[in-house]
């Protein structure tokens, strides 16, 4: 696997892109952008990330939605990332059972290793974005820099970070103030 050469920015999906419940998205209708989120992936793309998405999709497990399903979703994530003038390169998502002990629920590393294979590339010193601690506590044992937005889980998550993330974790409002804060901190031109 090739060094990063490239820029890198991992995206949790739910309560990051797009509104969460604690029902779970279970359709394409449901499936409903936060405000701003979609041109922060395009502001991002368009600066020169790679875009990867790693999401936890333990519905499908449960049977609250089917494979196809969930591609319509990713599909429709996609054409309005496109619409916006960017792109996402991967997706990658665990379709296990809290229970099943698999290697790729978060905040265990699977995803971040699907995401290095597919790319070809090390994921060490990628921005990761999510809304929950398990998001955080991959973030740092992948070696990825953690950004917790407030959407989502995310407000109510900050407050229980361990001290240990705390340090260690950038909170920020929403993906639109974290797509901003990591063009600042690469220094890219924020237009």
């Amino acid at each position: 696997m090739s060094e990063a050469l490239h820029k890198l920015v991992i995206l949790d999906r739910d309560g990051v892109i797009n509104a969460d419940s604690d029902n779970y998205i279970r359709t394409v209708d449901e499936w409903n952008p936060l405000p701003g989120s979609i041109e922060a992936i395009a502001s991002l793309s368009k600066a020169g990330y790679l875009i990867a998405v790693a999401t936890n999709q333990s519905g499908l497990a449960r049977g609250y939605f089917d494979e196809i399903t969930l591609a319509n979703m990713h599909n429709l994530m996609c054409e309005l990332v496109e619409a916006a003038g960017g792109r996402i390169d991967v997706i990658c998502y665990c379709p296990h059972a809290p229970a099943e002990n698999c290697a790729c629920r978060k905040p265990k590393l699977g995803l971040l290793e699907q995401i290095g294979a597919a790319l070809d590339l090390s994921v060490q010193g990628a921005w990761l974005v999510g809304d929950h601690e398990k998001d955080m506590q991959m973030a740092v044992a992948g070696g990825c820099k953690p950004v917790l937005v407030q959407t989502g889980k995310g407000s109510s998550e900050a407050s229980k970070l361990p001290a240990h993330l705390r340090t260690q974790v950038k909170i920020v409002d929403d993906l639109a103030a974290a797509a901003l804060f990591i063009l600042a901190q690469d220094g890219c031109n924020i237009s």
